[in-house]
């Protein structure tokens, strides 16, 4: 009975769904749903809601449509053969995005699956929580947050928000203010009454008082997406009130070493306060963030003949360029613990290629335990260092594990294949040349997992969604706009003093503060998180041109609505009305 209450629920949410490219039979996400007794209606309920958030931002969905519109991240057609997939990386790029691309559709169809799944959850609590059941209440609260941040998603991606208590009614399509204290009302009705503790894969307190912090410091580009926003002294005390809970909570502290925020045992990290919880144990724990955009002539983990990267997105020249000027004469990668950190370390006897390529190597390699090899994290330049396999398909081996060598691109179908290493350049276009497979630095944050067969599914490493360092950054924007420069600076310098695992690299004090260097310090600290295209459009940098990407209009601020579902709710006249400009 309860699963059939579920899948009901979840099937007949919304009717602006692609259901021809939406598969109506739910993937059973915990077994619990098969289970017997309360306990398991309240697990069973919230895992499907839960399990569906890693798919929901996965790379090819959400969390690309954040991703590739910005100044971080250019996909090109590689080499002429791979990523294509009908244009749609590359206009949502160029911000030349149709209501025909696939890119915005199967974002909006698995952010609306995800809200199905939250109500569906919350149609089967309510009755159980009614009746004294204090796991379920708990529970419930638990769902109403999730479904005010998803919902919160679609305002930021799409300017509307679907309003919806029963399963058997119409949603309701709400945008601007309206959508903004709907979303606002909902997280407040939870926020003093849900856990305090369950977190990071859970909703908590401090999760609800961040996404009210993001509501409230985007509330004025919610209201008039196209316009120049008006950052209101109600808003922006409203994001100091709810950052300084959070942070005078205790509960959180940062990380001394950056990338232990990415690592395989990142649930327990005490920075972060919300994440996809992923232990490694379903095949739907997926590991896509670590190898989208890393080389696919390397593999990350030697044990696993199938971990590879895709050569997918490269982070674009101009976004490598604010390091490069922050920092000056001094590379990035000594200056700041956050652009790299350098995990192999290659013997001076064979770092020297001269003279070298993959056809007079092979005694050029070092020899590593398959548990002990790392590749290096953060923005990855040059010429890479990975395993090597023979003809016979399977990896190189030396006495105590595998040799290590420079990365041959056997890759695409450039002068280099088979011939050369991977050489990772600066420059990355869609011109023939900016095209190639190795072209572009690229963006190794996150950890191969080590309990990933495949860098893919079974991945140990939980999604970062939420983290102590986002809620300084946002306490510092809102003391920025409300003139306390002072208490900005000492916000932004407490994180970029944080990192301190590393001291070489942790990145000095700033001496002042304003709009651009903020600005600048959420994209060194919040790269590739999924914030930047809100963040140019928050700090009036959207119209900017950059690499391969010249259009100015503000009408680009908001996604196309899908055609399929305008098309899924013609039937209803005026239901869904197409955003302007498409």
């Amino acid at each position: 009975m309860k699963k059939n209450i579920i899948l009901a629920a979840a099937i007949g949410l919304l009717s602006v769904i692609d259901w021809s490219c939406t598969d109506l039979k739910e993937e059973v996400l915990d077994e619990s749903l098969s289970g017997q007794g309360l306990a398991e209606a309240v697990s069973g309920s919230i895992a499907p809601a839960y399990g569906q958030l890693s798919w929901t931002w996965r790379h090819t969905n959400y969390y690309g449509l954040q991703l590739i519109p910005s100044d971080e991240a250019i996909l090109p057609y590689r080499g002429g053969t791979d990523w294509f997939d009908g244009g749609k990386f590359m206009d949502a790029h160029r911000h030349t995005i149709t209501p025909g691309n696939s890119l915005v559709r199967d974002s909006w169809n698995e952010v609306s699956k995800n809200i199905s799944r939250a109500l569906s959850a919350i149609e089967v609590l309510t009755p159980l929580a009614a009746e004294g059941n204090r796991e379920a209440e708990g529970a419930l609260y638990e769902m109403k947050a999730l479904r005010a941040y998803l919902n919160m998603l679609m305002l930021d991606s799409w300017g509307l928000v679907f309003k919806k208590e029963n399963s058997s009614e119409l949603s309701e399509v709400i945008r601007g203010q309206d959508a903004i204290d709907y979303i606002e009302a909902e997280l407040l009705s939870v926020v003093d009454k849900i856990n305090t503790d369950k977190g990071p894969g859970r909703l908590t307190q401090n999760a609800v008082l961040g996404f009210l912090a993001r509501l409230s410091l985007n509330s004025a580009v919610y209201r008039d997406p196209y316009g120049t926003p008006n950052f209101s002294a109600e808003d922006m005390n409203k994001v100091v009130s709810y950052t300084d809970r959070i942070i005078n909570s205790g509960k959180h502290s940062f990380s001394p070493e950056y990338f232990d925020l990415f690592n395989d045992e990142n649930n327990s990290n005490p920075e972060i306060i919300f994440a996809a919880d992923q232990r490694g144990v379903l095949s739907n724990e997926e590991s896509r963030w670590t190898y989208w955009s890393i080389a696919g002539s390397f593999w990350g983990r030697p044990e696993y003949p199938s971990s590879d990267g895709t050569d997918g997105p490269a982070i674009t020249p101009d976004f490598y360029q604010t390091w490069a000027s922050a920092y000056g004469n001094e590379d990035p990668a000594t200056a700041d613990a956050r652009f790299f950190k350098q995990n192999q370390m290659i013997p001076d006897e064979i770092a020297d290629l001269s003279g070298l390529s993959p056809l007079n190597d092979a005694e050029n390699y070092y020899c590593i335990a398959a548990q002990d090899f790392e590749m290096n994290r953060g923005i990855l330049r040059g010429v890479i260092w990975g395993p090597r396999k023979g003809s016979d398909g399977a990896f190189l081996t030396c006495e105590g594990g595998y040799r290590i060598y420079p990365v041959t691109q056997i890759k695409g179908n450039g002068p280099d294949k088979n011939v050369g290493y991977v050489n990772h350049t600066l420059q990355v276009d869609f011109t023939n040349e900016g095209r190639l497979h190795a072209a572009g630095y690229r963006v190794g944050k996150y950890q191969f997992s080590h309990t990933s067969p495949n860098a893919n599914n079974f991945s140990s490493v939980d999604l970062v969604f939420m983290r102590l360092a986002e809620i300084y950054l946002m306490r510092a924007e809102a003391k920025l706009r409300l003139g306390d420069n002072a208490g900005a600076l000492a916000d932004v310098n407490t994180v970029r003093t944080s990192r301190t695992a590393r001291p070489q690299q942790t990145p000095p004090a700033l001496s002042s503060i304003d709009l651009d260097l903020l600005f600048r310090e959420r994209g060194f600290e919040l790269y590739w998180e999924g914030f930047r295209r809100g963040d140019q459009i928050r700090f009036g940098k959207y119209e900017n041109s950059w690499t391969e990407k010249t259009s100015n209009s503000v009408t680009n601020r908001l996604f196309p609505i899908p055609q399929s579902a305008i098309d899924g709710a013609s039937n209803i006249e005026g239901y869904l009305v197409q955003n302007q400009g498409y």
